[in-house]
């Protein structure tokens, strides 16, 4: 399949809210010839990225929007214009390729339009781009409700957030305590030829200077090192781990964070994941069996604990809580496309009702730590706050360190360019006998 083509498709079902890019390739890019798969990637990946941009300029140079029948078309007319504005890709090659592309949609009336938008910003891209100086979703490629919220909510800091945003995510690995230091991996690293460097925050990171086929590094199959971001890896320590513990990891999938725990306190008593699908879970499986890891895994919603939990109370409980993802968008930029302004509440809605639930299931003296790959307050600051307010066993733990920026709870990290992913935590602590002051 031709790579574009193999793009433009991809692009369309994100665009009609059928499908997202995800971490792994969509199945559209998966059937791309072996060479062609990473040009099919970057295509997909790059037009979603600056989809915001390239699309206030698109609707410059069309004189009427696409129907909903043509999102392919209205795909393919981006993959052209990522390529024209945003790549090293000869302009005739990006214009006539893309063109090419509309007779495998079966839609030959869309070469002569392509044609004349695409040549049309060949010529007159500066200017256009000059007419919208002073739209900040040309500046930021960040939807308008989303840059404003940004800017609302950090006003020192949003346009920092939004370069992070734009930028390709470093590679960040785990090396896993149970096979060795991270300084001694490093210098294996070092010794295979791959330039890497400790993580500034969490003391098992290592970043790579060029991004590698992680299967190819030392010890990858064997479980000696994951990918993981290194925000995401400072939950382990943030627990508090101790022999004997019992642990709940709710909503664990894809179970890094559950790996991890493992990895940073072998004699914990057990480790529960839950997730709400067992297709999920299985991603959770295959991380614990290469890296030798055991937990129990059930597939429930968090909440329904009269249904999965066996009335045992949790010493520790980790609640990465479904959230916006809006600290994560340079590693899923189709966020930009599909996240909407009124998904924010609902979501902070749910988290609510999270902590609610699995709250009980916490011991005397506990520790929940509340974890979300979100900037924005609602999602995380908020929400704590309100349920600090609703429960009065609950005590927040100050969080110490030198990463992040202190919120009115928790704390909170914005996306670093060539650092850490956005991510907030908030740590909570179960009073031995519950507060009626």
């Amino acid at each position: 399949m031709n790579p574009r083509l193999a793009a433009a498709r991809a692009l369309t079902a994100v665009l009609s809210g059928k499908a997202s890019l995800g971490s792994s390739l969509p199945p559209q890019l998966d059937k791309v010839e072996h060479h062609d798969r990473a040009l099919a990637q970057d295509l997909a990946f790059g037009a979603a990225r600056w989809q915001p941009r390239l699309q206030l300029l698109a609707d410059k140079l069309l004189e009427k929007p696409f129907k909903a029948a043509d999102k392919d078309v209205e795909a393919l007319l981006l993959i052209g214009l990522y390529q024209l504005l945003h790549s090293r890709i000869p302009e005739h090659a990006a214009i006539g390729e893309t063109v090419g592309c509309a007779g495998a949609l079966k839609k030959p009336w869309a070469k002569g339009l392509l044609n004349a938008v695409l040549r049309r910003a060949q010529r007159e891209h500066e200017a256009l781009t000059a007419s919208l100086d002073r739209d900040p979703v040309l500046h930021t490629a960040h939807p308008r409700w989303l840059q404003k919220a940004l800017k609302a909510h950090w006003p020192e800091h949003w346009q920092a957030i939004c370069a992070a945003n734009n930028a390709h995510p470093p590679l960040i690995l785990r090396v896993n305590r149970r096979h060795g230091s991270r300084d001694a991996y490093l210098e294996e690293l070092r010794g295979a030829g791959f330039a890497a460097e400790p993580c500034t925050f969490s003391r098992d990171g290592v970043r790579l200077l060029q991004p590698c086929d992680v299967t190819a590094l030392p010890g990858f199959r064997e479980g000696r090192v994951s990918v993981q971001d290194e925000a995401a890896q400072l939950a382990a320590d943030l627990l508090e781990l101790a022999p004997g513990q019992r642990v709940l990891d709710a909503c664990a999938a894809p179970g890094g964070k559950t790996c991890h725990l493992l990895e940073a306190e072998p004699a914990l008593a057990e480790v529960i994941a839950v997730d709400l699908e067992e297709k999920r879970l299985a991603r959770v499986r295959e991380n614990l069996q290469r890296l030798g890891l055991e937990a129990r895994l059930i597939a429930a919603d968090g909440r329904a604990t009269k249904v999965w939990w066996d009335g045992t109370p949790f010493q520790r409980i980790l609640l990465d809580a479904p959230c916006s993802a809006t600290g994560v968008i340079r590693r899923h930029p189709d966020i930009k496309l599909t996240r909407k302004p009124e998904d924010i509440p609902a979501l902070a809605q749910l988290q609510g009702e999270l902590l609610d639930a699995l709250w009980p299931t916490l011991a005397p003296g506990g520790i929940l730590l509340y974890a979300t790959c979100s900037v924005l307050p609602t999602e995380n600051s908020d929400t704590i706050a309100a349920f600090l307010a609703r429960t009065p066993d609950a005590q927040e733990v100050a969080i110490g360190g030198d990463f992040g920026l202190q919120a009115a709870h928790g704390r909170q990290l914005l996306p670093q360019l060539d650092g850490h992913d956005g991510f907030y935590y908030a740590k909570l602590i179960k009073s031995a006998v519950p507060s009626h002051s």
